[in-house]
């Protein structure tokens, strides 16, 4: 049986079968090892008192007598001097009293059947009826000799409360089992809809809902599901437009690179124009060469949770030596640096912070006309430092800010399209400022210019 339901009823009758087998043995265990030796010492009391009533009552109707008694709930076995007995009450299933229990009796011993009667597994001793499995006492009537032997009427010991408490019990495990089911259902249900939901996941279909409200730990695990569903439906989306747009960035230089190919294989072109075509395959391979890089870092900043060789060292020093590589672009373009840089030691990987500097700096160079400002600061506070690149370019829009992080994408390509821009180089800065627990903030205005604000643990 494969079902989970179909285990979980067959456990439940399981236990209550081996519960209620494990009961019987012990309650049998406990009967025969205590309370064998009080149920005989009791009715051997209730024994004595008859012989002690009918001897010192001569003129009683022995036989009236112990119909009586028998009519009250016991089995009674009398025994006269003639070794004959008379049965009052219902019959024993069992007629085995040994004749040396009768002459022990007769002659003023007492007996003790059920306390000596030989334990047994799987027969509780309180419920053998056997002429062996009573208690015998000696009497006196009118100068003879006898032996009663007595036990108690099961059957009439079983009144109508034994009745309510049997059928109780019965329907008590009834509908312990009817209930067990009800729930073993209420809890397989949903477990059968998230396993429709995983094998959905398995087929990549993250679409649909699960239906399951539950506060236990179900629905957590159901909780937890769907923000997985949720979140691999997000990477699937972002896989597709990431292949997409590699595709898109890989297809476009390379079109040009073959057009501008065949158009120098024309032997009757211009030597001008062969310098024009070859210039234009240059910057579209270092473009490829750029975007083939950029690929490849952002690859180990994903695969690797800690990619990173922390040092110490002066940032203040690399951000100069940072700008000292684009002091022609500032001289070309007539642009105006200040930079306010306190003296400050942190501990972090040297080469990638690098790489976080040369983007917002050659972003800010880039997208600022002639003649335009760039500020850099530098300040140290109690427990990080904050880098500060201001520019006065062409600024973003709001939409543009939002999105300026997100892998391949260029703020307004006909702005951008001179810049031989990926769209990877800001999606580098940012995962790189998270894998050293920093993080980093935009503002922009289209028109202004931007302003990226970085902030860092010192160690």
């Amino acid at each position: 049986m494969r079902s989970l339901y179909g285990k979980l009823i067959v456990i439940t009758v399981l236990i209550m079968i081996g519960s209620g087998l494990i009961a019987f043995l012990s309650i049998n265990t406990y009967y025969h090892q205590v309370l064998k030796g009080q149920n005989d010492e009791k009715n051997v009391k209730i024994a004595e008192h008859m012989a002690h009533f009918i001897e010192q009552n001569d003129d009683v109707n022995l036989a009236q007598y112990l119909e009586v008694e028998s009519a009250t709930g016991y089995k009674l076995h009398v025994v006269n001097e003639a070794r004959i007995g008379t049965l009052y009450g219902e019959p024993f299933r069992s007629q085995n009293l040994s004749e040396t229990a009768i002459e022990d009796v007769l002659s003023g011993e007492i007996y003790h059947g059920m306390r000596d009667l030989p334990s047994e597994t799987f027969v509780t001793g309180f419920f053998s009826n056997e002429l062996a499995n009573t208690v015998g006492v000696p009497f006196k009537y009118k100068g003879a000799s006898y032996a009663l032997f007595l036990r108690p009427d099961i059957k009439m010991l079983f009144t109508e409360v034994h009745f309510i408490l049997g059928g109780m019990v019965v329907v008590m495990a009834i509908v312990s089992l009817l209930a067990m089911l009800i729930v073993a259902k209420k809890l397989i249900d949903p477990i059968t809809e998230l396993t429709i939901a995983t094998k959905k996941v398995g087929e990549e279909r993250f679409t649909g809902n699960l239906h399951i409200n539950r506060r236990d730990e179900i629905g957590q695990l159901a909780q937890s599901f769907q923000q997985m569903t949720e979140k691999l439906s997000e990477n699937d989306r972002i896989r597709k437009e990431f292949i997409s747009d590699v595709s898109h960035d890989f297809q476009s230089p390379l079109l040009n690179i073959k057009g501008y190919s065949d158009l120098l294989l024309d032997e009757n072109i211009t030597v001008e124009k062969q310098k024009s075509y070859a210039l234009v395959i240059q910057a579209e391979t270092d473009r490829l060469s750029l975007l083939t890089k950029q690929l490849l870092l952002l690859t180990s900043l994903d695969q690797l949770s800690s990619p990173l060789k922390p040092t110490s060292f002066s940032l203040d020093q690399q951000l100069k030596d940072t700008v000292r590589k684009y002091r022609w672009l500032l001289e070309e373009k007539a642009l105006t640096m200040s930079m306010d840089l306190e003296e400050v030691t942190i501990k972090g990987d040297p080469a990638f912070l690098e790489k976080v500097w040369e983007n917002l700096i050659s972003n800010a160079l880039k997208y600022t006309t002639a003649e335009g400002t760039i500020e850099i600061e530098l300040a140290a506070q109690e427990e990080s430092v904050r880098v500060t690149v201001r520019d006065s370019g062409i600024g973003m829009n709001g939409e543009e800010v939002k999105r300026v992080f997100d892998r391949f994408y260029r703020a307004d390509n006909s702005r951008t399209q001179e810049t031989g821009g990926t769209g990877l180089g800001l999606s580098i800065v940012q995962q790189v400022v998270k894998l050293h627990k920093g993080n980093i903030h935009v503002t922009s205005s289209e028109g202004i210019g931007t302003t990226f604000i970085v902030t860092l643990p010192k160690l």
